[in-house]
């Protein structure tokens, strides 16, 4: 594995990280650490500190989701600006293409997606799990056809780690199974007694190289909680820098999701990371800050930027509708982003009737903004322990779809 400083200098020891702006290398400490910083005293709040090989990172965070190796429609500057301080990308569909020796060999994914900032790459998991009849599941791994051009190929618990290591995220994550919803009892207990011996393996294959990157391990099993209960306890038995609960938000209801967080956490370290994967709306943000979640990734608001959904202070604004075609007003009246502050809702709906690229750009820079600024709000109400008053004045101004 190489690094590259920003100045195109090769860096072998990841001991030392260029630091962007400075235009030096500087020794760091471990090379991935946690510590909360604050805690809420009112409910399991609680501010924290990761410190990856590529900086700092600030808990509670949301993770943008640039599964190909960008967040689309953002450039990396754009993500800069907004607040961005950690972004995910995906095993399955960087190991198909453009392959991740390609990536090795071109000096990793921050050099390759120009990102100097920590990046999260999830193991391809629950994509293969997406694939359906695709992929023949056995206790070696997954066998599955690429989606791509119909290929064979089989992913294991140490190639997934493997992958990760060549393309050199910050935080990698274990091979799981992820069940459907609804499963049957007997089906969720296979699939979370595997994703344990697929974590044990997964360590395994990661202990030779325990310096380079974080690896988190996986809460599953599914919507039981005698099972979740089961998952997390093994889990932490065997012992990770960082955890993660997956399986949600697979078409359960909110209370159910929340349940099985809720159990997960309680049982999860409270001096390591907690992310809850996959997950979610701003509501759910603020709803499993509360509970003592740390990180969280999600398509939502970049997918729902290109449909023409734009998240507000006030609910969501469905751009399409014919009631904003005279409208002058910012899409969010209490938003400083740039689209707000320079665009109507009009001239928006003007350009996704259109079709016009322009029309995900200005969306997704909305959303995005609006989901750090969501953050930035929780981070601030739990420092100043007013978490609870920020939960309510939050919960009473998203009304619905506007």
């Amino acid at each position: 594995m190489v690094i590259w400083g920003g100045g195109g200098e090769r860096i072998e020891d990841f001991k030392y990280r260029y630091v962007s702006g400075c235009g030096e290398i500087r020794q760091v400490g471990p090379m991935f650490s946690y510590r909360i910083t604050h805690r809420s005293g009112e409910c399991g709040a609680r501010i924290g500190e990761l410190e990856t090989p590529h900086g700092l990172v600030k808990t509670p965070v949301f993770m943008p989701v640039g599964t190909q190796a960008t967040v689309k429609g953002m450039s990396p500057d754009r993500l800069r600006e907004l607040g961005a301080e950690i972004v995910l990308s995906n095993t399955y569909h960087l190991y198909l293409r453009p392959g991740h020796e390609v990536i090795e060999r071109l000096g990793g994914l921050h050099r390759f997606m120009g990102w100097d900032r920590p990046i999260l790459t999830d193991s391809g998991g629950f994509q293969v799990y997406s694939l359906g009849e695709l992929r023949k599941l056995s206790e070696e791994g997954v066998k599955f056809q690429s989606h791509l051009d119909g290929s064979t190929h089989v992913l294991t618990p140490e190639g997934a780690v493997s992958i990760q290591e060549s393309l050199g995220a910050d935080i990698i994550m274990c091979l799981d199974e992820c069940t459907s919803y609804p499963s049957s009892y007997e089906d969720t207990r296979r699939s979370m007694e595997l994703t344990l011996r697929w974590a044990e393996r997964s360590k395994g294959a990661k202990d030779g190289n325990k310096d380079r990157q974080a690896l988190f391990g996986i809460v599953q099993g599914g919507m039981y909680e005698d099972l979740r209960r089961e998952s997390a306890a093994g889990t932490v038995d065997i012992g990770f820098p960082g955890y993660a609960v997956g399986g949600l938000s697979v078409g359960e209801s909110k209370g159910l999701m929340y349940e099985m967080v809720e159990i997960a956490l309680s049982l999860l370290p409270e001096e390591k990371p907690r992310y809850i994967m996959g997950v979610g709306t701003p509501e759910d943000l603020v709803n499993l800050s509360g509970m003592g979640a740390d990180m969280f990734d999600c398509v939502m608001p970049t997918r729902n930027a290109r449909n023409g959904t734009l998240f507000t202070s006030k609910g969501k604004v469905i751009i399409k509708n014919e009631r904003y075609k005279d409208d002058g007003a910012p899409v969010d009246d209490d938003c400083t982003c740039y689209t707000c502050r320079n665009f109507s809702r009009a001239y928006l709906r003007h350009l996704f009737m259109a079709g016009e690229i322009l029309s995900s750009i200005l969306n997704t820079l909305h959303n995005l903004h609006f989901y750090f600024s969501v953050i930035r709000g929780i981070r601030e109400a739990i420092y100043g322990d007013r978490f609870l008053s920020f939960k309510r004045d939050f919960f009473n101004r998203i009304e619905g779809d506007l």
